[in-house]
């Protein structure tokens, strides 16, 4: 924040240039790709001489999408600053981010908004794999849009825009990382199957006639539909290592937090195939079609088929 405020706060001691013939007819960044600082929540853009920043926390951009009609709607305050600069040379990142921004070139006006909203419409970007037609979110497109913006004029005039478009800023994200090894184990007192690795678990509420005891025909697995009871599917991003004691009991533990929650949606079907491994012993190859697993407004698709994992059973 105080490195915004320096950017507001500009005195100039030496005037090297008349800027008596500046005129400003409209500001239009819309076809300019957005940048943003590391060191602080700044996102602009910049046009020749010209820079249009938008200082607003960065965690307004959650990581989830809004519906087209609804978008995010926060106003323009002390907190939430919009501000046109035009500058007396072309400008660079180093003028907006830099702590000591560079000697040249200087700001000649400064419009600051002083009332508006600041509409945000977010959507997510995923990563298609055609071999199975499975995707994964790897960002969020942020889509903002000024609306009724007032700009105050070093002059003490005003400039307002019905609609001033700031355009896109794109969050990339880390995509889930599915790392289970496939060798489910089930709970004896619930029934519940479940896989996890370091910080995720994988967890399926299967109806135990999935899991019967008895070979399957050749091509005819046993098949059911993910439900939200039974045959609920849960993958879940912890804050930390998920140890084996996690499952199987009565509530879950407080530790480690959980960090996301994805649910699978009804309908996807679940597939079962059993044959023998041993005497009494029976292996089930769990196979999830065409699930696709949802968090909030969300989703993404595992794929037209998804190998589950390998359950062991032990007929009594």
């Amino acid at each position: 924040m105080k490195r915004f405020l320096g950017i507001l706060i500009c005195v100039f001691t030496f005037m090297g240039c008349d800027d008596g013939d500046l005129v400003v007819d409209t500001i239009d960044f819309a076809d300019v790709a957005t940048s943003s600082c590391s060191e602080n929540d700044l996102l602009f853009k910049l046009k020749e001489g010209e820079a249009l920043i938008l200082n607003i926390p960065e965690e307004t951009f959650a990581n989830d999408p809004t519906d087209v009609n609804d978008p995010i709607k926060i106003n323009v305050d002390a907190t939430n600053q919009v501000v046109y600069n035009f500058y007396n040379g072309k400008v660079s990142i180093g003028n907006i981010c830099d702590l000591i921004p560079p000697a040249t070139p200087t700001i000649n006006k400064q419009w600051n908004a002083s009332s508006g909203v600041v509409e945000i419409t977010t959507t997510a970007v995923k990563k298609l794999d055609e071999t199975n037609n499975s995707t994964r979110i790897t960002g969020y497109n942020n889509n903002i849009v000024l609306k009724n913006i007032t700009f105050k004029k070093e002059d003490g005039t005003t400039q307002f825009y019905e609609t001033l478009v700031f355009g896109d800023y794109l969050k990339t994200v880390d995509p889930l990382p599915f790392g289970f090894n496939g060798l489910l184990q089930i709970c004896s007192n619930n029934g519940q199957v479940y896989d996890f690795s370091d910080s995720e678990s994988f967890t399926l509420n299967i109806d135990p006639a999935l899991i019967a005891n008895e070979v399957t025909p050749v091509n005819s697995p046993r098949t059911g539909a993910v439900g939200v009871v039974k045959n609920k599917l849960v993958y879940r991003l912890f804050n930390g290592v998920v140890p084996p004691s996690y499952f199987c009991q009565t509530t879950d533990p407080l530790l480690p937090t959980v960090n996301q929650t994805w649910l699978g949606k009804e309908g996807g079907v679940i597939e079962v195939t059993t044959t023998t491994s041993g005497p009494n012993t029976f292996k089930h190859v769990i196979v999830l079609k065409n699930v696709t697993l949802e968090k909030d407004n969300n989703n993404f698709q595992l794929g037209t088929s998804y190998k589950y994992g390998e359950l062991q059973t032990i007929k009594p």
